[in-house]
Formats: C-alpha cells, sequence, structure tokens
C-alpha cells in the first residue's frame, strides 16, 4: 500500500474514491506504526484518515501528513490539504475545535547564570500573574461589542488597549489580525464564553516555558531571529480558548447540513464540509477569522503578563522582551502556491502543522525574508522544544507547511493511566526544571512519555528536506493548567 519515495518520504497511491494520493513525510518507525493500526483494524488511525481526505472534492495534488502525524477528527493531527478555491471545500475537521492554537516565542536579554538564584521566585511568579487551567478567567473583562472588535482585530485591538507593543504586531503570523472576520458569523454562545477568557493559558497541552537556547543549527537563521546560544527565551502555547471550540460545534451542525444540501461525498462525520465560494463555506472562513483573531489576541495578553512578570522578579525593562515570532497551527487560509509550473490561489487547512514559508515570500516579516520565518515547534516539558524554518523543497512538496511539535504516542486516557503526575513532576525536578501546574491529572497526560520523540520528528522532517532546525530549547519553566 504504500511506497517509499525517499529517505522520509512515503506514497499512498491513489485507489478507489481517492482523488488524489496520500503523501507522508516520516521515519521508518512511524510508517510502521500507522501500517499496525491498518493491520490491528483500529477504526482511530492516521493512515486511514489521510486517505479519507484525499477524496475530497477540489482536492489539489495529495492528500499530505507530516513527521509529528497521529489520528485526529476528520484530518489527522499533522495533516495538510489544499483545495482549488473553484471547485474545492472548507472542512470543520481541517482545521478543529482550538482555531488557531498556536505558538509565540519572546526573547530575553537574559541568561540561565543570570536567573539561576531566583528561578523559584520567577516560576511562582509567572504561576500567579498567567491564569490557567480549565474554565480560567483572566483580568481583561470585555463588553459584547469589545470582543466584536478582539474578534476582527486580534492582537491589534489589545495593543491599543495597552497590552504589548506595536512592534510586537510586525513579528505575528498576518500582522495578528487575519482578513475576513465578520462576528455576525460567530454566535452569541461562543461570544459569551470568551468575555473573561482572553489573556488566559488554557489547559490540556497548552503550556508557558521558560527555555534556554541550548544548541544552534543554522547560524545564519538564529543571527536573523535575535537567537544565541545560552539566552533565555520564553515559548507560549495557547489558542482561541472556549471561543474557538463553540464555533468549531456550531459549524460542525451547520457543515453537516451543508454536506447533504450539495450532496458532497464524505467518509466521515468530522469532514463535514461546503463548497469554498457557497454561503455555508463563506461564513465558516469568517468565523474560522474571528477564531484566529481571537487567539493572538490571547497570546498578545500573556505576552504583556510575561513581560510584567520578568519585570518585577529579575529587574528587567518589559520592552527587553521581545517577539521572536507567533505563529497559528490549526488553520484554513487562501494562499498563492505554484502548482506543476503555474500559481494558484488555493485554500490550505492546516491540521496540527503549521505555516513554513521559505526564503522570499512576502508573508515573512521583511527582517526575515532572507531565510524564511520561523517554525515553532513545541516538544514536551521534559525534552526539547524547536525553532525551524521552511524551505524551498516544503514550498513544493507541503504548500510551504512543516511540524508542529512532538505529536502525541499515548492518547490522555492511556497516559493517565501509565504515569503519576507527582511522579512526574519529581523527575523534572531531578533534571533542574521546575514545574507549576493546577491539576495533577493534567500532568500525567502531558508525560513526557506519552509523546513522539522530538528529535525524531524533527530529523524526519530534515531528512525529508521540508524543514531546517535552527535552534533547540531546553525547558527550565514550565506552567501548565
Amino acid at each position: 500500500m504504500l511506497e517509499r519515495l525517499g529517505e522520509a518520504e512515503w506514497l499512498v497511491p491513489a485507489t478507489g474514491e481517492m482523488r488524489v494520493p496520500g503523501r507522508i513525510f516520516a521515519d521508518c518507525g512511524t510508517i510502521e506504526q500507522l501500517k499496525a493500526d491498518i493491520e490491528e483494524g483500529k477504526e482511530w488511525n492516521a493512515l486511514r484518515q489521510v486517505c479519507e481526505v484525499a477524496c475530497l472534492p477540489g482536492i489539489v495534488t495529495a492528500s499530505l501528513a507530516l513527521p509529528d502525524v497521529h489520528p485526529g477528527y476528520g484530518f489527522p493531527i499533522g495533516g495538510v490539504a489544499a483545495f482549488d478555491v473553484h471547485s474545492g471545500v472548507v472542512v470543520v475537521g481541517g482545521v478543529g475545535f482550538d482555531i488557531n492554537c498556536g505558538v509565540r516565542t519572546l526573547r530575553t536579554p537574559l541568561t540561565e547564570e543570570s536567573i539561576l538564584d531566583y528561578k523559584e521566585k520567577l516560576a511562582k511568579q509567572l504561576f500567579r500573574d498567567i491564569p490557567a487551567g480549565l474554565g480560567s478567567e483572566g483580568k481583561l473583562r470585555l463588553s459584547v461589542e469589545e470582543i466584536d472588535q478582539v474578534l476582527i482585530k486580534g492582537a491589534r485591538f489589545v495593543v491599543e488597549q495597552g497590552y504589548g507593543l506595536e512592534e510586537d504586531l510586525e513579528y505575528i503570523e498576518e500582522g495578528g489580525q487575519l482578513a475576513g472576520a465578520d462576528p455576525g458569523t460567530v454566535s452569541p454562545v461562543a461570544k459569551q464564553r470568551q468575555f473573561r477568557q482572553v489573556g488566559t493559558l488554557g489547559s490540556g497541552n497548552h503550556y508557558l516555558e521558560v527555555q534556554l537556547v541550548e544548541e544552534v543549527f543554522d547560524q545564519k537563521a538564529a543571527g536573523i531571529y535575535g537567537l544565541r546560544k545560552g539566552e533565555v527565551v520564553i515559548s507560549i502555547h495557547t489558542g482561541s480558548r472556549a471561543l474557538g471550540h463553540q464555533i468549531g460545534q456550531d459549524y460542525l451542525k451547520e457543515m453537516a447540513k451543508a454536506t447533504k444540501k450539495y450532496n458532497l461525498p464524505v467518509r466521515a462525520r468530522e469532514l463535514a464540509c461546503a463548497p469554498i465560494k457557497s454561503e455555508e463555506g463563506e461564513r465558516y472562513l469568517a468565523a474560522v477569522a474571528c477564531g484566529g483573531n481571537c487567539a493572538f489576541a490571547n497570546r498578545q495578553v500573556i505576552t504583556h503578563l510575561v513581560r510584567s512578570s520578568f519585570a518585577r522578579v529579575c529587574g528587567i525593562p518589559p520592552a527587553s522582551v521581545c517577539t521572536v515570532y507567533d505563529i497559528g497551527h490549526n488553520n484554513v487560509k487562501l494562499e498563492r502556491h505554484c502548482v506543476d509550473g503555474e500559481e494558484r490561489t488555493l485554500l490550505v487547512h492546516r491540521k496540527g502543522a503549521t505555516r513554513a514559508f521559505g526564503p522570499g515570500r512576502e508573508e515573512s516579516p521583511v527582517s526575515y525574508r532572507s531565510v524564511g520565518h520561523p517554525m515553532l515547534v513545541g516538544g514536551t516539558m521534559g525534552t526539547a522544544s524547536y525553532i525551524m524554518r521552511g524551505t524551498e523543497v516544503g514550498m513544493k512538496k507541503t504548500f510551504g507547511s512543516g511540524v508542529h511539535g512532538a505529536g502525541r504516542a499515548l492518547s490522555r486516557r492511556k497516559a493517565a493511566k501509565r504515569y503519576w503526575g507527582e511522579d512526574v513532576r519529581s523527575s523534572l525536578k531531578d533534571r533542574g526544571i521546575i514545574l507549576r501546574a493546577h491539576n495533577l491529572r493534567g500532568i500525567a497526560e502531558e508525560a513526557p512519555g506519552a509523546y513522539k520523540d522530538i528529535e525524531q520528528v524533527v530529523k524526519a522532517a530534515t531528512d525529508a528536506g521540508i524543514n531546517r532546525p535552527v535552534v533547540r530549547l531546553r525547558p527550565l519553566i514550565v506552567i501548565k493548567g
């Protein structure tokens, strides 16, 4: 069923109702696991999902899966698919429920040695200042009118309210403001759930980490991004919180009706979709833009809180904590790509996959264009994270996409049965990592052993030529919901 094309590239030939082949970028271990899931008859498996996505109308070139691939709802996590704007569809399962979940990385003028004496104090201050956990609420209280402004203007709105710096916006994907957002496409229930959640971390796999730039692999790109070995950075991983989840719930129902209305062939409930140019398709895209802007605003407010914490504990000016980049990994956007020598506008879905535009694209900040914008790749709280960048090969083979993290190896339920939260905390402490969390079960669910080996994921992306590592980040302090 699978044909090997290269060191870390595999083809699933188009058969049956598949309109295009599947293309998987992964190491041999991941491929063997995907095969085993099929052979064991597991209904919940990523390889089958790659094939089901390949059956959707208007899909272009291939249904893609990246090295951190694992099962998701509809699309696999680590799944990418691009659709022709005239004959294609927009798919709820191609974005998921945490719209524009993503990562922002900040750099500081500090070193590990310079924070050694007050590392514990810094952890306590961050844990106190950053609202986290299931249903957590922030200090920002918004009216209905202000929520609508967040949905339209994203990070720009909260910067105008004093949460952050104008220069932050230059280093956020799309300037922190996705075009086409229409608050009228978002239900009152979704807005109600967000009134007090802007500026909150949430729970699950979301985190805030203080990290050390442990290794530099690409000196040129690291220099352009302003990163140096031994530097302390901060990474914030969160998304659109309850509002994004409610948008997903609302439109899964609406798209199910659209699927029947337009007689669209889908192989799974979560692949409910509508033609891109239809009323339902346009409404969903406008709602996704709202959710995306909410996520950008959320990470912007948390950035402001992080600056305050560091200023209070470390005595550094807030403005010395600078945004390296902010990028999402659950999105759907119109983009220009070259297909068979022709430049076309495509609707690109990335589910647990980050945009990874290589050199020369105008979507990158001006100062980054010679190497392409950073990809922010989360690992686990006990191993490492990476900053990577896109390549010309990746632009051609993956529509400029890249890995977003380690990818789960165990479900949350299995992880909670295998690990004990306090044991995980103690193990991290023995390795010099301070963990502050609101929930012991959540710690168990997010145990490092519940995830794939980030080093193997990065190596597979590198071997495939689609992404390139810039720096490796080692965790020092971890804040979890």
